[in-house]
């Protein structure tokens, strides 16, 4: 007996774990909607999972000549989006990820296909296919999703521009002159979600991997809470300062897909063991402003370095806010990006600690022998000896590793769980969150709100304006901060995003407050239709 259209919306209403009184707007591209919007046209029968991802798959082989956002495709996609489709038929799909076309950074490890790290010398060291998949990645498979493949970014995640030794500079769809960086190192994820070649994507974010990339696409890019999400299968940058979340065209996506990935696991020694509750969804409603209360930090705005149209679409974003209900309040957080070094320090003199490192080498050498460790070597080489052998084309990156081998083999087998200067960092982050947590009691605010970045994307060859960013800020304290367009400047490209940032395990409430104002300002615009070839 078919499905009647009142219970395909109950169905839809439950998948999405968000009351539906009504059908999502039709979108006439499924790639160009929401993943809400999609599932309800397989429900109605509009299209298939097949249908779209062979699509999605069009699109990358035909416009990545001009875009370099692609690591790899993935030959199992329409595999995976045909059991979607009989799931389906079946009225059993597992979730609302189940057929979705998402993508993975290139870091990540995928069954069946070389880890490249967006890395000419790692993948002639490395060409084999791995065996497993990262945690993430299994987790987004156990949820049903399509896997097109891995995205390019900057080698081993390193840098902020997208620029790749493997694949070249990753293209600001945005940019017609194909001049400006898409930002990075999770470059090509952001390119792909913003041309509608995948619905959302996973991406890295240490130092702003994650948001510079989604300000300067015009995207929703977010920095979950740090150890929220475990970073299991993927080639390591720094441990304590690395977080990982997704990219999507919607806060409404990109929450999904974090609930997807989120949750505690062993195998990440630094993950948060706080039991996690899946449904970030349930908390998304148009009203999550009305009455929420914002911090707004002018020491992160550099009004006097900003130029007026990025201080305009910035302004209009907070009274977007306020427009929606929110009571935007001045507050002078405990802590600020300027002083936020000299606090660590200081608080770990006051214990008696040793100085605090954010980038000690002993944790990142560990983490890249666990990581070669959980693919269980092979025939030829032990995971020692792939670190071996990867070492100087690591090290040409993450230089802080010693270049001597016998220096570097003491070092992998200390647990990065146990580094002295590393865990020095982690209880000063203790303390000086705990310090901010009661600044934002005192003052009743909910999240802070400023610039993600006080700029647009600059040439991929030009060096950035010499303007400081709060980037480094949320990762030395493991704040989650959502990122959500918020405009465009005259010449058509993405002229700044709106940061809600939050205090740690925050992220379903600053999802919420960010839906609310995205829904309030709908500023999200996509780029041209990319050039088809090179």
């Amino acid at each position: 007996m078919s499905t009647t259209r009142r219970e395909a919306l109950a169905q839809l209403s439950a998948m999405l774990a968000m009351p539906l009184v009504g059908w999502p707007v039709r979108a006439d591209d499924p790639l160009a909607g929401t993943i809400a919007q999609y599932q309800a046209g397989r429900l109605r029968g509009d299209f298939s999972a097949v249908e779209v991802t062979t699509e999605a798959l069009t699109r990358c082989r035909a416009w990545n000549g001009a875009l370099r956002a692609i690591d790899q495709l993935a030959t199992t996609a329409r595999d995976e989006a045909r059991a979607s489709d009989a799931r389906a038929k079946r009225g059993a799909l597992i979730g609302p990820l189940d057929g979705v076309p998402l993508f993975a950074k290139s870091i990540y490890d995928m069954q069946g296909m070389p880890t490249t790290a967006s890395s000419a010398e790692w993948v002639r060291l490395f060409p084999e296919a791995v065996t497993r998949d990262a945690l993430e990645v299994k987790r987004l498979r156990a949820a049903g999703a399509v896997l097109l493949g891995k995205t390019a970014a900057d080698d081993f995640a390193y840098r902020g521009n997208g620029t790749s030794s493997l694949t070249g500079q990753v293209r600001n769809p945005h940019d017609r002159g194909g001049l400006r960086t898409p930002g990075g190192s999770s470059a090509g994820s952001a390119v792909v979600v913003a041309c509608g070649m995948a619905f959302a994507a996973l991406g890295t974010d240490d130092g702003g991997s994650n948001r510079i990339p989604a300000q300067f696409t015009g995207v929703v890019g977010m920095k979950p809470s740090f150890g929220l999400v475990p970073r299991t299968g993927v080639i390591p940058t720094w441990p304590y300062l690395d977080t990982h979340g997704p990219l999507a065209r919607s806060v409404q996506d990109a929450a999904l897909m974090l609930d997807a990935i989120a949750g505690p696991d062993t195998s990440d020694g630094l993950v948060d063991r706080t039991l996690y509750a899946r449904g970030l969804l349930g908390a998304l409603r148009d009203d999550a402003l009305v009455g929420a209360r914002l911090g707004l930090v002018e020491f992160h705005v550099p009004r006097a370095q900003m130029t007026a149209e990025a201080l305009a679409v910035f302004d209009r974003a907070v009274a977007d806010c306020a427009s929606a209900g929110a009571i935007i309040e001045p507050f002078v957080p405990s802590v600020n990006r300027a002083d936020v070094r000299e606090q660590f320090a200081a608080a770990a003199k006051a214990r008696g600690d040793v100085v605090p490192n954010h980038n000690a080498p002993a944790p990142t050498a560990n983490a890249l022998l666990r990581y070669f460790a959980r693919q269980g070597g092979n025939a030829t080489r032990s995971p020692e000896q792939h670190v071996k052998r990867g070492l100087a084309a690591f090290r040409a990156f993450y230089d802080v590793l010693p270049a001597d081998w016998e220096a570097m083999s003491v070092l992998i087998t200390q647990p990065y769980e146990a580094d002295a200067a590393s865990q020095s960092f982690a209880r000063s982050r203790e303390t000086i969150v705990a310090e901010l947590a009661a600044s934002f009691r005192a003052k009743r605010i909910d999240a802070m709100v400023y610039p993600t970045m006080p700029f647009g994307a600059p040439a991929a060859t030009d060096p950035w304006p010499d303007v400081r960013t709060t980037l480094g800020y949320g990762n030395w304290l493991g704040l989650p901060e959502v990122s959500v367009p918020a405009g465009y400047g005259a010449n058509g490209m993405p002229a700044g995003n709106l940061s809600f940032v939050g205090l740690p395990g925050s992220d379903a409430k600053l999802l919420a407050m960010a839906h609310a104002y995205e829904q309030r300002s709908r500023r999200f615009v996509a780029p041209p239709i990319p050039r088809r070839g090179g």
